[in-house]
């Protein structure tokens, strides 16, 4: 999968992370939990354009398991808000499959790189 790829994805999350936050701070009146998942969620997609310009293969990679965390933190944030009932079920299936998605993508991305480090 191309890095392109990777940042319209990560990107496109980060937007429904942001309108969710907006959502959930402006009609349910939830500002503590909503204000970690904005952070983590958004920050997954900082991390994967930092790594565009990474200083060596080992900085590419470390900043991609920084990503890997964030997004898992995320998936935290999701299951909390759901089991909190701030997200209904579809809301938050939807989200928590695109989050999953992601954070497989950033697995194999972060498994190909450490493969290829030692070539």
């Amino acid at each position: 999968m191309s890095r392109s790829v990777l940042k319209l994805k990560f990107f496109g999350f980060a937007i429904r992370i942001v309108r969710l936050f907006q959502h959930l701070q402006g009609v349910r009146k939830e500002y503590v939990l909503t204000k970690q998942l904005l952070r983590c969620g958004t920050s997954v997609g900082a991390m994967i354009r930092e790594a565009e310009y990474a200083e060596s293969k080992s900085d590419f990679i470390h900043k991609m398991a920084i990503a890997q965390k964030e997004i898992n933190e995320t998936l935290y944030w999701l299951d909390l808000l759901a089991a909190t009932d701030y997200l209904i079920p579809k809301e938050s299936e939807s989200l928590q499959a695109d989050a999953l998605e992601l954070l497989k993508m950033l697995t194999s991305t972060i498994k190909t790189a450490k493969a290829n480090l030692s070539e």
